[in-house]
């Protein structure tokens, strides 16, 4: 007898469903998220058991490691390349569980990465500092924003993240406009410093690979973000194509049109936010740092607004990245940029 068994879930408990090659329903129960509780669900049937497939949530590592461990061959289920069958009146926990394993039994079920267990921790650790930075940016912005709107003095990003209280003070003789520009000052000191902690932490354990190494090339792309994105796309080949790169990332519009009019927008959330984060951080850094960079963006700029503008660089770069990986090639400004 061969089993099947889909898993669904949930912040504190799953559903696991289980049926044979006949889809004859062998097992159906709720359990709550308890490693052991769900491998002695499991242990009867486990000599027939042909594959687990886990719905992909944001809390699947315990779940998916432990199951590893225990011997099973677990499935990573691409939850937004799976449509339910439209027919169905009701959809729940039971449904959803056994439309896995079904999916699993007819040998149609769309899977996704499992990224490798020890590779983890730096991965996430560097999704920490994006995310720090993202944090950073927006209290400089909010500096920046204050100034301007109160004083009509436009500063740059590096000279807020450098100013001094007693400039604060010297610009705002109000107490309150102290306090509050000082509370983003503050906050800005301490993610740089949190920030480069983290930094001078992953340098030091973690080597460029050297498929990677000619990432570097590309403008905007340091150490720090190379290494990202180095694991964040683990192997370059599992994208057969620019387009699906650049999808991965974020970078196509989730759009639907009928004879140039707008009919519904797909999946927004569907890819990688951290490496469309990483290519914004590159944009950012290139077209400060980069002649036929910046000129780029300006002129996409007159055309249309700064956040476009930022987010065409970062698809540009985004396509050089693919083709720099998949090619083993440096980058090539007169390719990019024509």
């Amino acid at each position: 007898m061969k089993v099947y068994v889909g898993m669904d879930l949930h912040a504190t408990n799953t559903y696991v469903g289980m049926i044979d090659e006949e889809n004859t329903v062998l097992y159906k129960q709720r359990c709550r998220n308890e490693l052991p509780l769900i491998l002695a669900a499991l242990d009867p049937f486990k000599k027939d058991i042909q594959g687990v497939v886990v719905e992909s949530t944001f809390n699947w590592y315990w779940l998916v490691d432990g199951l590893m461990d225990k011997g099973y061959r677990v499935h990573l289920a691409n939850v937004s390349a799976i449509k339910q069958y439209e027919g169905l009146k009701q959809i729940d926990d039971k449904r959803s569980a056994f439309w896995l394993a079904n999916l699993l039994r007819l040998g149609i079920l769309p899977t996704g990465y499992i990224y490798p267990k020890e590779e983890r921790p730096t991965r996430d650790l560097l999704r920490k500092r994006l995310q720090l930075v993202r944090h950073r940016t927006s209290h400089v912005l909010s500096v920046k924003n204050i100034l301007a709107r109160n004083l009509g003095i436009r500063m740059k990003s590096e000279d807020v993240k450098r100013i001094t209280d007693q400039e604060v003070m010297r610009f705002f003789p109000d107490r309150e406009m102290q306090t509050m520009v000082l509370s983003s000052v503050g906050l800005i000191r301490h993610l740089e410093d949190q920030i480069s902690t983290i930094e001078a932490m992953i340098t030091k354990k973690l080597k460029v690979r050297k498929e990677f190494a000619k990432l570097m090339t590309v403008p905007g792309i340091g150490k720090i973000l190379t290494l990202t994105i180095m694991l964040e796309v683990g192997d370059i080949h599992r994208f057969p194509t620019v387009g699906d790169y650049s999808s991965y990332c974020r970078c196509v519009k989730s759009i639907r049109t009928s004879a140039g009019k707008i009919i519904g927008y797909g999946n927004r959330k569907n890819g990688n936010k951290y490496l469309s984060w990483a290519y914004i951080e590159a944009a950012q850094a290139a077209r400060r740092f980069h002649e036929t960079v910046r000129s780029y963006y300006e002129k996409k700029m007159a055309k249309t607004n700064r956040i476009v503008a930022i987010k065409a660089l970062s698809h540009k770069l985004t396509r050089a990245s693919y083709y720099v990986l998949r090619d083993q090639v440096d980058y090539d400004p007169a390719r990019l940029f024509a």
